[in-house]
């Protein structure tokens, strides 16, 4: 996909952490990236505290391009800059949380109503093989691959919209909550269900149904009553 491609590109590298590389990316966005991975898939848990020589060591930089893309992260509000305390992963609160996924689900919910109009035959034929594979990955209780296949699920969603605005937005979103979308993966039957409602996503697209694909996308990525008191407590 076209974000995994950016992300994993390769980077230059100098001193200052200004060289760029074929994709484009600075050293210190390179880095950036990758922090955000490490917060996404848990490594870095809110609330941690990210040591700026710690993380030069582990990517075998120097401090400067750490610095620069702490401050990129903080500007997307990955990270709280805390003076003296230093840099902490964000946590969000369950207001907060509550109207991200809110959001989230509109903007989704929006690239799902586009897509149905403006796929063409090879999104159709790569939405059909990744929920191919979600159920097949769902059938082997493997959680982790399960929520990497079910974002690519969206992913091919979101690419197909053709809107790139949407898209940028839509991203930008996911990255600051994906820590708590994976942990949705846990709540007890998620799986199962979240097969049968991308069943139901991906059958309005195909059938060119948009009013109701933006429905059942806005519903299944929306946390709302009890699944989000479901998701909290499993959170906690």
């Amino acid at each position: 996909m076209t974000a995994v491609a950016s992300r994993s590109a390769k980077v230059g590298r100098s001193a200052r952490g200004r060289t760029r590389g074929g994709s484009g990316q600075t050293l210190a966005e390179g880095i950036r990236f990758k922090i955000e991975s490490l917060i996404s898939n848990g490594r870095y848990p809110p609330g941690t505290r990210l040591d700026e020589q710690e993380v030069a060591e582990r990517f075998g930089v120097s401090r400067t391009p750490v610095r620069e893309a702490i401050r990129l992260l903080a500007a997307d509000n990955l990270v709280e800059l805390r003076g003296r305390q230093g840099t902490i992963v964000r946590a969000i609160s369950a207001h907060d949380l509550l109207e991200m996924f809110q959001v989230m689900a509109e903007l989704e919910g929006l690239s799902a109503r586009l897509a149905s109009r403006r796929m063409d035959e090879a999104d159709r034929a790569a939405l059909r093989k990744i929920h191919d594979k979600l159920v097949d990955v769902a059938a082997t209780g493997d959680i982790d691959t399960f929520y990497e296949v079910n974002v690519t699920f969206h992913e091919v969603i979101l690419v197909a919209s053709r809107n790139s605005f949407l898209i940028e937005q839509t991203r930008q979103l996911r990255n600051r909550a994906d820590i708590y979308r994976r942990r949705v993966t846990y709540v007890p039957n998620r799986l199962p269900d979240t097969i049968v409602e991308h069943e139901a996503v991906m059958n309005a697209i195909l059938a060119g149904d948009g009013e109701t694909a933006h429905r059942l996308m806005r519903d299944h990525v929306n946390l709302l009553g009890d699944t989000l008191t479901d998701f909290l407590a499993v959170f906690d």
